[in-house]
């Protein structure tokens, strides 16, 4: 199973401060484990809020709101993506991290398959006309690796 393991955003990490050079090195080290067991499929931390933009969807009105975002809770700083056997299994890796005293990560599994498809369109290899677009072949999507 793939799992998203998320590390929400604090004061410091949207204030844009680095974590110390032993946080960072310590990390490094982790994340190679996490590689070298094959479990990391990806992985980055994110910029400030203040670097982003937010997008509020009503009907068919689009309004673009300028970070900073001052609710820390709701923000991530972070995330990886892995590949374990189960929840369980994440959540033993993820209580050997570096992290600090007050740092919140949560780990949730991600959807099975591929919803990015529109529902109307169908695509197949060597469908004629079909002029949608593919947003992304995923291993184990039957409409992604489809070939008929």
């Amino acid at each position: 199973m793939r799992v998203m393991v998320i590390v929400k955003a604090s004061r410091e990490s949207e204030a844009g401060q680095m974590p110390s050079r032993e946080l960072l090195t310590e990390m490094g080290k982790f994340n190679e484990e996490l590689v070298n067991a094959g479990v990391m499929l990806a992985g980055e931390g994110l910029h400030p809020t203040s670097r982003g933009k937010r997008v509020r969807f009503s009907g068919k009105d689009r309004t673009v709101i300028d970070g900073p975002f001052t609710e820390t809770k709701e923000l991530i700083a972070g995330y990886w993506i892995w590949k374990v056997g189960s929840i369980e299994e994440a959540v033993n890796w993820l209580k050997r991290a570096p992290f600090e005293d007050g740092d919140e990560v949560v780990i949730t599994a991600t959807a099975p398959g591929c919803f990015f498809h529109s529902p109307i369109t169908s695509p197949t290899a060597g469908s004629a006309g079909f002029t949608g677009l593919m947003i992304a072949k995923r291993p184990g999507c039957l409409r992604c690796t489809s070939t008929a």
